[in-house]
């Protein structure tokens, strides 16, 4: 099917379906290697050793993929959409490659770096040609069945990577990508095709490497402070200052530049602004309870990781279904009010997960985060719409790329926010433990493994740590919260109707 320039409800049903297709199986891709690793990093870390560096396979997986996302987002505006999604899932596969065949932890770590590159381009990508292919009446439908994908991979994704870990080898995590991602390229060449106009580009090189380098350290140092080194080093000092003048030096050149990578108008309109932050809040919201709660449903309720990974998979199970409800809803009462509802519900939600307690029944958890993901399915579809239908054509793939951009962003945020107070809270518990177990308590980390690995020792020590543990899940908890309450009060400053904006 032939997208034009600057298409409208273009494509008949019959035609369009395939496409989707394909651009459903390009997000599988992502979405499945978002959640198959997980259960796997006992085995590679097995085979490969230094334990301490595997957070790194989610760190520069998540890095490369948010400071290439803005780069992508100008290029498809320029060359168009085909191109970056076909380079996107050609990296992507490359690296999946590597990765299998990864012969250490460094070298699996640069594999998974290479993977983020290409993961960049096909997410937005994919949210793009949405945006193109399908009315506004018809995006939130849609918007359903792509973000339905991750439903199901936060479900198969899981038990997957558990199955090759145990039966075949964890390196089939990555090359199960090979076959999944062909089919998704055939289907595409086959399918997606656009019309471009062509002109001579002037590439904002110098703007795209003070992008790639302020904003990679920026993120490097809020993924890794207080991990890799102390948040008051002078390695976090240097970092964070020398990322902060590449991105002001990153300002001034995009002030002159004659096409610039990330234009400024971008953080200049309500409703972009307004949607950018509502997604950064989305993104902390995500990385919060995607990282916490399968800790507290093994660590503290005592369950096994597959219940733990089903409990998480409430919440992505509720995203799709109020996603493709939300269009009817915003058709009728508008982007920001709609937006704004669901944000209530993820206050409710979060609200919900706050007020789980040490006993409370793995039911009760799921519950929750489905709440949570019914109001980020009628929140998230609504905004992303919005800052759609604000711009036209040349300009919809970078306020998409921005807007998955700052998602990024604020999961990069909330990891390290959330870490820290995990962190903090439980060496406060272990630097002020009981007398009567002051003396057969391990060291934090070490205590925290033991609990999780099911290793119940100590009755009493065990005990103190579950409580311990509890207390860190609940800080968190109070501050998914806090990041809920600031994605309703941004929503609320969105103007009730979107036009297109004169950025000419």
């Amino acid at each position: 099917m032939t997208i034009p320039q600057k298409p409208s409800a273009v494509g008949l049903r019959s035609e369009r379906g395939p496409l989707l297709i394909g651009l459903m199986l390009s997000t599988a891709l992502v979405a499945l290697d978002a959640t198959i690793i997980a259960t796997a990093v006992p085995s590679i870390v097995r085979d490969l050793g230094s334990f301490s560096q595997f957070p790194w396979l989610f760190s520069i997986y998540l890095l490369t993929q948010a400071v290439t996302v803005p780069l992508y987002g100008k290029l498809a505006d320029v060359v168009g959409r085909r191109p970056v999604l076909f380079f996107g899932i050609a990296v992507f596969l490359a690296g999946s490659v590597l990765c299998g065949l990864a012969w250490s932890m460094p070298s699996l770590i640069i594999a998974r770096a290479i993977q983020g590159i290409g993961a960049g381009a096909v997410l937005p990508m994919t949210i793009t040609v949405v945006g193109d292919l399908y009315s506004v009446e018809e995006r939130a439908r849609v918007q359903g069945y792509v973000a339905s994908v991750w439903g199901v991979a936060s479900v198969v994704g899981p038990a997957l990577g558990g199955l090759f870990a145990d039966y075949l080898s964890w390196r089939w995590i990555f090359f199960i990508n090979i076959p999944l991602g062909g089919l998704a390229a055939w289907m595409l060449w086959r399918t997606f095709h656009e019309e471009v106009t062509r002109r001579r580009h002037q590439l904002d090189l110098a703007g795209s490497a003070l992008l790639t380098v302020g904003a990679s350290l920026v993120i490097l140092g809020l993924l890794q402070g207080g991990v890799a080194w102390a948040w008051g080093s002078t390695t976090s000092y240097g970092v964070f200052t020398v990322g902060a003048l590449a991105l002001v030096a990153f300002v001034l050149v995009e002030r002159r530049a004659a096409e610039p990578v990330l234009p400024l108008w971008v953080f200049s309109r309500r409703v972009l602004v307004g949607g950018n932050l509502a997604s950064a809040a989305i993104g902390v919201v995500l990385i919060g309870l995607t990282s916490y709660v399968p800790t507290y449903v093994q660590g503290v309720l005592g369950a096994g990781a597959l219940v733990a990974g089903f409990a998480v998979a409430a919440m992505t199970l509720g995203w799709p279904l109020a996603a493709a409800l939300s269009g009817r809803v915003y058709l009728r009462i508008g982007f920001r009010d709609t937006a704004l509802i669901g944000s209530v519900v993820v206050v409710v939600g979060a609200v919900l997960v706050a007020l789980l307690g040490r006993t409370s029944p793995v039911l009760a958890v799921a519950a929750a985060c489905f709440v949570v993901g019914i109001g980020l399915g009628l929140s998230s579809v609504p905004t992303l719409v919005a800052v759609q239908s604000a711009v036209d054509w040349q300009r919809r793939g970078v306020v998409t790329a921005t807007y998955m951009f700052s998602r990024n962003l604020g999961s990069a945020v909330g990891v390290a926010v959330f870490g820290a107070v995990a962190n903090a809270t439980l060496a406060s518990r272990f630097a002020h433990p009981p007398e009567e177990i002051a003396g057969r308590l391990p060291e934090t980390n070490d205590a925290t493994r033991l609990l999780l690995s099911g290793d119940s020792g100590d009755g009493a020590v065990t005990d103190y740590v579950r409580s311990a543990l509890f207390d860190a899940s609940h800080n968190v908890y109070l501050g998914i919260v806090a990041a809920a309450l600031v994605g309703a009060v941004v929503l609320w400053f969105i103007p009730r109707r979107t036009q297109p904006l004169d950025l000419a």
